[in-house]
């Protein structure tokens, strides 16, 4: 998730403040240091973590070292149990393995609101109109774990309306690009968006990216691909 999406989901579940420590600015802190400046900036009455959370320059900052802390400052402490998805705790590092391969509809079960960006639909070279496909174009967020590149099914919100697409994520290997796009054919849509914010959910792969010899190649693939939706 981006920065912005995080905080909406954190306030949508019912947080009313919402801080993003800069991690190049902290990331030499020493552990005990970064709890003193946590303790005089937010003066908490309760801290929770994971059961796994570390901290601290070199991560040597842990949960026993926190509730040590907290019991010398006054301040409750609660560390949370994992939570498990088939047997495995759900993990920030299994989620972006999951995306990588292009298992999105697994990595979707355990992202809230599911994966996907907002972002600007940008103009772009208008030549999916001239084959009968226009599609929606946005620049993929760099800061944003690449899923394996292919085509998608996919969810398109525009204004607060859902509708269904085919997104096409990577390079665009027929008409190379050097950056990474998304471009989202969304079926029983016309209206011109050039320029407005739009939510794009990716939710399952469909098939790899593939270089093909022409245009009529790439319509028929096309077509097949939204036949599979």
């Amino acid at each position: 998730m981006l920065p912005s999406a995080k905080e909406k989901a954190l306030k949508t579940l019912g947080a009313e403040k919402t801080v993003f420590l800069d991690f190049g600015k902290i990331k030499d802190i020493e552990a005990q240091d970064f709890l003193e400046i946590i303790c005089r900036k937010y003066s908490p009455h309760l801290i929770l973590c994971g059961f796994n959370f570390k901290f601290g320059k070199g991560a040597k900052g842990d949960k026993v070292l926190l509730k040590s802390f907290c019991d010398v400052k006054g301040i409750d402490f609660k560390a949370c149990e994992p939570i498990c998805e088939d047997n495995l705790p759900i993990s920030s590092t299994n989620l972006r393995n999951l995306i990588k391969v292009g298992k999105i509809d697994l990595a979707n079960k355990q992202i809230y609101g599911g994966f996907g960006f907002t972002s600007e639909v940008l103009h772009g070279d208008q030549r999916g109109r001239t084959i009968g496909f226009p599609t929606v174009n946005q620049k993929f967020p760099d800061m944003l774990v690449k899923p394996k590149f292919g085509v998608y099914s996919s969810k398109i919100i525009i204004d607060g309306q859902e509708y269904e697409g085919i997104t096409n994520l990577g390079v665009r290997p027929t008409f190379l690009t050097e950056e990474v796009y998304c471009e989202t054919y969304i079926l029983n849509f016309s209206r011109d968006i050039y320029g407005k914010e739009v939510e794009l959910k990716l939710l399952k792969f469909i098939r790899e990216e593939k270089k093909f010899a022409d245009i009529n190649e790439l319509k028929s693939a096309i077509k097949e691909d939204i036949s599979k939706i």
